[in-house]
Formats: structure tokens, sequence, C-alpha cells
């Protein structure tokens, strides 16, 4: 977790679209969640093989296919699909430069490396912290704090979308900015 990327947004704003209590409006196809976030599918395709892999979203088959989420939405939290995508890289990695300073001509003295760095043990107390934050938030949450944020149409109008997809068609869906909350 060096650092959070740009696929981890990507990847939270298309599982929140699968994010429904509608059952017919669970589930999508790359190809669809890649248009709606003006993304490549290449790209999205690439993030939801590493959501299946992580066992958060499961392939749909038939027709229509596409991806729905594993389980519930309240049980995938923003940590989950943070390691799914990018993996679990410490947050510091500690290069150990205490023992390097010039003073010591290339021989430190015991003191100088006995026990943990003060600056890594900070930079381990913080990354523990940032986990635990990333652990309390699930897509449930983020898709109430979204749709309080949205207008009222807003999630239909992406459920009509999704829904009304053909290949050879495409809807859009006209929103009023005004309504929002």
């Amino acid at each position: 977790m060096a650092h959070i990327t740009t696929g981890v947004e990507y990847g939270l704003h298309c599982l929140l679209y699968l994010v429904d209590t509608r059952p017919e409006a669970q589930q999508a196809s790359v190809r669809d969640l890649a248009e709606l976030q003006g993304a490549p599918v290449e790209y999205v395709a690439k993030l939801f093989t590493k959501l299946q892999k992580a066992r958060l979203v499961v392939a749909a088959e038939g027709a229509r296919g596409g991806f729905r989420l594993a389980r519930p939405a309240e049980m995938i939290t923003v940590l989950d699909v943070i390691v799914a995508i990018d993996g679990t890289k410490a947050l510091f990695k500690c290069r150990e430069i205490r023992d390097r300073c010039a003073v010591f001509g290339g021989h430190p003295p015991a003191w100088s490396t006995r026990g943990a760095c003060s600056i890594h043990a900070i930079m381990l107390e913080a990354e523990a912290r940032m986990r635990e934050v990333l652990a309390a938030h699930n897509l449930a949450g983020l898709a109430a704090t979204l749709a309080a944020k949205t207008p009222a149409d807003f999630s239909r109008a992406i459920s009509t979308w999704l829904e009304n997809k053909t290949p050879g068609a495409r809807q859009v869906a006209n929103i009023d900015p005004e309504k929002s909350e």
C-alpha cells in the first residue's frame, strides 16, 4: 500500500454501481462499467480480474453476463478493495539509514541502531491507523453517502442505463444537477 493508485478509485466507483437493492441492477459488464467511468475497457477488465481473484466480485453467466458483488456490500470494506487492486505493500520501507551517519566513519556504534527506528515506529503506527479507518468503511456506507449527495433520480438513471444497454444502442439519462440535496 505504498500509494493508493488510480485503479482503486476506478474500482471503488465501479463497485458502487453494483450496490443496489434491486436484483436486476446488481450486475454489469466490464464494458458498461468502463463506459460509465470513461475508462478503457482493458483497464477496467484488469481491475475486475483482481477483484474477482480476491473474491469481491463474481462473474454472472448468461446473455447479459457481467459481474456482481460476491457478498453483501456491508461486508466489502474499502481496505478489501485496496488490497485486491494494489496489494499489501507497506506504506513506508525503513532503509536503516541511521547507521550511515558520516560522523561514524563507516563504523556505527551499537547505540545508534539499537531497538526499533523511531521514524519507522511512527510510520508503522500511521499505517495501522490508516488500515483501521479503511477497514471501518464499506461499500454500503459509501453507497449511502453517494445517494445522500446525488439527485434522487441519479441511481434510477444509472440502473436504467445499465439495464437498457444493448450492443447497438446507447442510453443517456437526463439528470438535473439542480435537484441534488
